[in-house]
């Protein structure tokens, strides 16, 4: 979105004929929906922005909720933008501290300056971007405690402000079709920088989960995040903002509810043991956050394999941590007797997970040619040492 759209949008006309549409889906009738809208009168330009801002509005709805209906995105935005759920989150943690008045320097769309203005901490949301700086300002102008400043985080008075939010935009510049920097010191702000705050407040760095491990300083908590099994991100916490006795951290949010495995430092791994009737898949961000041994030890499980992050147990054990499964077979991981085996139980629906071996699950599962009504979870990993096939059962 550039600003001639974005002024489109915000026109009176524009404002009004994207609330009166409903979020538009991708099967939607979309050449149908503009016929109708030019013939009454709506200008092409006018049209396909507030369709494109439909569209997004459709998309925000896993990430927003409710509250999508009544924003503003950019594509990037949207795609970089925090789920409302974890930024709630992030934003207990800074009335937790005491914070009253926070600065989140690199807002984007402001997801998270929306969730600490809801919690009635003033916001100093900064945006270096003007397009996005002005949707920012549009989606925060129901809270009058926040204020969204288009400036670059850098250049920014930070006198007044008791912590400071910032998620490094980690992607070059524009509003789509951007690429992913990997070289930390070319993020804005670098990360560097980012951490450097922590040096005059407390401060809250949200990062992508797979960030090298080696870059994290050791006096912060670093909590990895699932949502829905799906890690969504890593925040490094200072001062105030960490828990005393954590550096390590996984929480895992559902529609049941959260759990979180904390420890000082990394777990050690336990032993590797024998195959048992159980097998235990952690949770993503248990896996990132290096807790396996903890899980396990937990759990009464054991590893199947050296540096492979499946457990094993005789005994089932409920865990909001892991996905468990009832091991059904072991074979070799051979296409012919696999094959054999899938068709001989009537398997024509296989779930394919891997872990240690060298494997598109895609093209393996056609190649099996199933057959039948029976499904099944097919695990390829490898057993002390060995690569094998697990036939398993969801529990």
């Amino acid at each position: 979105m550039d600003t001639t759209e974005l002024l489109e949008i915000l026109s009176p006309e524009g404002l009004r004929l994207l609330d009166s549409l409903p979020a538009r889906r991708s099967d939607d009738d979309v050449v149908g929906t503009v016929a109708a809208l030019r013939k009454q009168g709506h200008s092409p330009a006018l049209v396909a922005a507030v369709l494109s801002q439909a569209r997004l509005r459709g998309r925000a709805v896993a990430k927003f909720g409710d509250f999508a209906s009544r924003m503003l995105f950019t594509e990037a935005g949207l795609e970089q933008a925090t789920r409302l759920p974890v930024a709630a989150r992030h934003a207990g943690r800074f009335r937790a501290a005491g914070a009253r008045r926070v600065a989140d320097l690199g807002c984007g769309i402001g997801g998270d300056a929306m969730a600490l203005a809801a919690l009635e901490l003033d916001v100093l949301a900064v945006e270096r971007d003007e397009v996005t700086a002005a949707v920012a300002a549009y989606n925060l102008a129901p809270w009058s405690g926040a204020r969204v400043e288009h400036a670059d985080a850098a250049d920014v008075d930070l006198a007044d402000v008791d912590a400071v939010f910032l998620d490094p935009a980690r992607r070059t510049a524009g509003h789509s079709g951007t690429k992913r920097l990997a070289d930390p010191a070319d993020w804005s702000p670098s990360l560097d920088v980012a951490f450097g705050h922590a040096e005059h407040r407390p401060t809250g760095v949200k990062l992508g989960p797979g960030i090298d491990r080696e870059l994290l300083p050791a006096d912060a908590e670093c909590q990895w995040m699932s949502v829905d099994r799906e890690v969504v991100e890593l925040g490094v916490w200072f001062g105030a903002l960490a828990r005393p006795g954590v550096g390590r951290s996984a929480l895992v949010v559902t529609a049941s509810g959260t759990a979180e495995l904390t420890a000082p430092a990394d777990s050690d791994d336990v032993e590797v043991g024998d195959l048992g009737e159980w097998l235990y898949e952690p949770d993503g961000a248990v896996i990132r956050a290096r807790l396996i041994g903890d899980l396990a030890r937990s759990l009464g499980a054991r590893t199947v394999s050296r540096d492979i992050a499946y457990l094993t147990s005789d005994t089932p054990v409920e865990t909001p941590f892991a996905q468990v499964f009832r091991v059904v077979e072991a074979l070799p991981l051979d296409e012919k007797t696999l094959k054999r085996e899938l068709r001989a139980r009537g398997v024509g629906r296989l779930e394919i997970k891997k872990r240690g071996v060298d494997v598109d699950p895609a093209a393996f599962r056609k190649r099996l040619s199933l057959q039948g009504t029976g499904s099944a979870t097919l695990v390829l990993t490898r057993v002390a040492g060995r690569h094998t096939a697990l036939l398993c059962e969801r529990v």
